[in-house]
């Protein structure tokens, strides 16, 4: 028996979300981006940083997507948002809500797109060229935390994208041949990273690689959080906080970033993990 058409956006989310044949990781993030949307469809500006994650959608109806009124919210929702959103992550949660247009009137749920004239916004020029020899000298040789110095270490001797590294959990690697086993990205290492990782797993066998120093919220996803300590992944925005803080005396007036400990990479150690890389790069609630 066809299902009724939903009456509130949420519920038509839901129903995207679970016809998308995504994984668990993926859906969170579409979830995310969606709810995102609600706020803008609504009229109200969507929290930001952690609150984000935490506050409820306002409820509205499907049929609003409809309404004449609702490509100039979006727009002014994407003006709004370009001034303080990376433009990846904005272009990502736009290509999100088409995908979900799309396949609502496929369903003959709403009859506009109002979507349709939102364009990608332009991506920034290429960033700050990688650390050279003298500065990972200085960066190696700081007293920062094992996990910092483990974390540093496998995104310069890997050459892997950060989204892709704190997205490997502990049973991806083979220390002994220091590379990771599938379905993790396909990572190698050298000398530096073979001697920090075993103390960081500290016996650790499963769960998240990288960890955050507090327990998990409850409603973290079973796969983000250590069955051992309880912990959460670290997220991509906490583990840059703490770089730029660690790193802010040698760098003061242009601050150092992750992606500039990553050299001139082999195209094989570019690939994303699929959907543990996604969850693990746009995760934005770690404490």
């Amino acid at each position: 028996m066809p299902q009724l058409p939903p009456v509130e956006y949420a519920v038509a989310v839901d129903r995207y979300l679970a016809a998308s044949g995504l994984g668990a990781g993926s859906r969170r993030i579409y979830r995310i981006a969606l709810d995102t949307w609600a706020w803008a469809l609504a009229d109200r500006p969507a929290p930001a940083g952690p609150e984000r994650r935490r506050a409820k959608p306002p409820v509205l109806p499907l049929a609003l997507l409809d309404h004449p009124d609702s490509a100039a919210r979006l727009h002014a929702a994407v003006a709004h948002r370009s001034a303080g959103t990376d433009a990846r992550t904005l272009n990502r949660e736009l290509s999100t809500l088409r995908a979900a247009v799309t396949w609502w009137r496929a369903q003959g749920w709403i009859d506009t797109d109002p979507a349709a004239a939102l364009r990608p916004q332009p991506l920034p020029a290429a960033g700050p060229p990688a650390l050279g020899p003298d500065d990972l000298r200085i960066l190696f040789a700081l007293r920062a935390p094992l996990r910092e110095q483990a974390l540093w270490h496998l995104l310069h001797e890997s050459g892997a994208p950060i989204e892709a590294v704190l997205a490997l959990d502990a049973d991806n690697l083979d220390l002994p041949g220091r590379r990771t086993r599938p379905p993790a990205a396909p990572l190698t290492w050298q000398t530096g990273t073979a001697r920090l990782l075993p103390l960081l797993l500290a016996g650790r066998t499963t769960g998240p690689l990288f960890l955050t120093d507090r327990r998990a919220p409850a409603t973290t996803p079973a796969a983000d959080r250590c069955p051992h300590t309880g912990r959460a992944r670290l997220s991509y925005r906490r583990a840059a906080e703490l770089f730029t803080a660690l790193t802010l005396p040698f760098a003061p007036t242009t601050p150092w970033t992750l992606r500039q400990l990553r050299p001139t990479a082999p195209e094989n150690t570019r690939r994303r993990g699929g959907d543990r890389s996604a969850r693990a790069g746009r995760r934005d609630d770690d404490h």
